[in-house]
């Protein structure tokens, strides 16, 4: 059986879940984990300091790539996801097979990939030397808020064919 390329790109069978939330209370201070968080379509999360209407509202990181980190920082287990930077932790699902697409967490909010999110020099300071080449291809991606609501660590997280 031959598989149509494009057909397979836009299946995706795997439910994700989000395992961690992250907000940034202001620029420079270190993250706060919370259970849950509102969504909002004018600027992402609702008492995250970066305010962005547009390509960067919520970034998203995974989890299996924060043990790849720590290996590459030649550490044991895996980094702590406040010094990644990132909004949202997930497991289970493959970030950059959302490219170009839209996908829903939990029961109400719907987020479009809009690209990856490359890790900055921050990564040397929360990670220590060599953490931006470490995190160079485990970044995560960028997201913009197509559809409001409140999220939970636990919520799934399912591709755009199964809204």
């Amino acid at each position: 059986m031959i598989l149509n390329y494009r057909k397979v790109l836009d299946t995706l069978p795997q439910i994700g879940e989000l395992s961690w939330i992250g907000l940034r209370p202001a620029k420079m201070e270190k993250l706060q984990a919370v259970s849950s968080a509102e969504v909002n379509i004018k600027n992402g999360l609702t008492g995250d300091r970066y305010k962005s209407s547009g390509k960067r509202m919520v970034t998203l990181i995974q989890e299996e790539h924060l043990d790849a980190v720590a290996s590459l920082l030649g550490k044991t287990g895996s980094i702590d996801p406040l010094d990644t930077r990132r909004n949202l932790v997930v497991k289970g699902i493959n970030l950059l097979a959302l490219k170009g697409k839209q996908f829903k967490i939990g029961n109400e909010v719907i987020l479009e990939y809009t690209g990856p999110c490359h890790p900055c020099t921050r990564m040397e300071e929360t990670l220590g030397p060599g953490g931006l080449n470490a995190m160079r291809g485990h970044g995560g991606i960028c997201t913009r808020v197509i559809q409001g609501g409140t999220i939970s660590v636990g919520d799934n997280i399912i591709m755009n064919d199964k809204l």
